[in-house]
């Protein structure tokens, strides 16, 4: 810090004990009007000067950082060498963004997050002896925010595992040497979000908006586009023969819309296949039947507008 000297002559205004003012003339902060004021040091004044220029410009232009905690979760189900990890989070952390969090330092970048959620354990003492309660968190609730309520002895925060299911997903258009992905999902992922997963799969920085889904009927050579909102384990479970379906990754061709709800289709193509299963079981048995349930296959097929529009689905 450049502080200004004065020089003064020996025949300055002299102070009242007979000190000449070039004696003190070092101090940067005195001048003639307050030589009866006691002089600060030189370290004093560049310390309160410091301080100035903080409290004027840095301080109060720099917000102040979220306040951050630590919280133990128990990971037995990710990891089950690992008995719990400590993580620093913000008091606005999410369920669902703790398990996000958890599954990047574990590098499970290929499992589905709704498979995963806390649920934290609960001491409370009522006649002396410890009750413990486990209450299930939603994806919303704050770790932090809940943990700041009860004494951190008395509280465990644990992941769990929901129930789901085994996708293939074939994923040729990705690397043609692979045939599919076998990915365990839950009920409520959606086909953007497992996408996603194939995508992680491959350490693959392409956006979603690429690519799409698709149902494949392999016996009857018929293939439907799904939603981003479907979820596929739901379209599985519809399935009368695994082996005659499939998911199918495919790159969305450039300059079509991803999504769209252009032509009336019948709800599902399950029931026209499944009707064509029985028919062909039926046409063993009598030829007048046969004809008949021809003449239905044809008119589930129908694209021509219909007055109850109640049984289309709009794609």
């Amino acid at each position: 810090m450049l502080k200004h000297v004065q020089v003064r002559s020996s025949s300055s205004l002299l102070r009242p004990g007979g000190q000449k003012a070039d004696t003190l003339s070092i101090n940067s902060n005195m001048s003639f009007c307050s030589l009866h004021e006691p002089a600060l040091s030189s370290r004093s004044s560049s310390y309160t000067s410091l301080n100035e220029t903080q409290s004027s410009t840095g301080s109060a232009s720099v917000p102040a950082a979220p306040p951050t905690t630590t919280v133990k979760v128990y990971t037995r189900c990710l990891r089950p060498d690992l008995e719990y990890k400590t993580m620093s989070v913000k008091y606005t952390t999410t369920c669902r963004d703790l398990v996000d969090q958890l599954l990047n330092k574990y590098r499970m970048k290929h499992r589905d997050p709704n498979l995963f959620f806390l649920t934290m354990e609960v001491a409370t003492r009522s006649t002396g002896a410890a009750v413990r309660t486990i209450l299930v968190l939603d994806d919303d609730s704050c770790p932090a925010q809940l943990q700041a309520c009860y004494p951190r002895a008395d509280s465990k925060f644990t992941v769990r595992m929901r129930h789901g299911g085994l996708v293939k997903v074939c994923d040729s258009v990705l690397m043609p040497e692979s045939k599919y992905k076998s990915l365990l999902i839950s009920e409520r992922t959606t086909v953007d979000q497992v996408i996603q997963l194939v995508l992680n799969c491959y350490n693959s920085s392409e956006s979603v908006n690429l690519f799409s889904i698709y149902e494949v009927c392999h016996t009857t050579s018929f293939e439907r586009k799904l939603h981003a909102d479907d979820r596929p384990l739901a379209i599985q479970q519809e399935w009368s023969s695994p082996a005659e379906y499939s998911f199918v990754l495919m790159k969305r061709p450039p300059g079509t819309p991803r999504s769209g709800r252009d032509f009336p289709l019948r709800r599902s193509f399950l029931h026209w296949s499944r009707g064509r299963e029985l028919n062909r079981l039926g046409r063993d048995k009598e030829t007048g039947e046969v004809r008949r349930t021809g003449s239905l296959r044809a008119g589930s097929l129908s694209l021509a507008p219909a007055r109850n529009y109640d049984s289309f689905l709009f794609i």
